[in-house]
């Protein structure tokens, strides 16, 4: 298997300078052109891909303008309109009471807090870190989604299972003018190469320094699970 450098700071520091060589023009994948798009894509986003759910909001942003819109769509309505979503009935209801408290707590503006953000329905700490670094440039953590999470187990940078655990480990381990780029980074390393199931340990620039190296190691340390 791989050696990691002799301490998680070092190795959270090794990763970033790979990737970023690798991936020098990683950024966030959702397309949006104001706050309130922003925070319906991310919603959208959860268990779903940006791909797909890009292709939904191309025809959903030009249907619905502003909170409003949202907040008085009727309910079977708007879920219609999301149905190639992965749980769109839900994502539905989500967006319109966000948007109901935007409009009505928030004066029809997204609001620009860790807890106000968290308030809004379907919004959990990592919807409202991508809002807040892409909508207000306020970086407060970082976004673990299903890529950061796996990539930070693989690599040793964590034993940790749960995204809050995890983003507050890394935190401490990725200095923090690189803890937007970080998930960045590690969504695009995770599509190209260190995919769920089949990663491609042979092509992977962090081989060397991953103790779950696949061929080398017997575990993956993302799952627990032998290879």
């Amino acid at each position: 298997m791989g050696t990691p450098r002799e301490s998680r700071t070092n190795q959270a520091a090794e990763v970033v300078d790979r990737l970023e060589e690798a991936y020098p023009d990683s950024t966030i994948s959702l397309r949006y052109s104001n706050r309130l798009e922003l925070l319906i894509a991310v919603i959208l986003s959860a268990q779903c891909t940006d791909e797909r759910v890009n292709t939904e909001t191309e025809h959903l942003f030009e249907t619905y303008d502003g909170p409003e819109d949202y907040a008085n769509a009727p309910q079977n309505e708007l879920a219609e309109e999301l149905n190639s979503i992965t749980y769109y009935n839900n994502k539905a209801k989500y967006i319109r009471s966000a948007c109901q408290t935007i409009v009505e707590e928030h004066d029809g503006e997204v609001p620009d807090t860790m807890d106000e953000l968290t308030d809004l329905s379907g919004v959990g700490r990592k919807t409202a870190n991508v809002v807040l670094q892409h909508g207000h440039d306020v970086v407060e953590g970082i976004v673990v989604d299903t890529h950061v999470q796996r990539l930070s187990r693989r690599l040793g940078l964590t034993e940790e299972e749960y995204p809050e655990p995890i983003e507050q480990e890394l935190m401490e381990l990725v200095p923090e003018g690189y803890w937007q780029q970080f998930t960045h980074l590690c969504i695009d390393h995770g599509r190209a190469t260190c995919t769920a199931r089949n990663p491609d340990c042979d092509d992977c620039v962090l081989a060397d320094i991953c103790p779950s190296e696949k061929g080398d190691s017997e575990i993956d340390l993302a799952s627990g699970e032998p290879w």
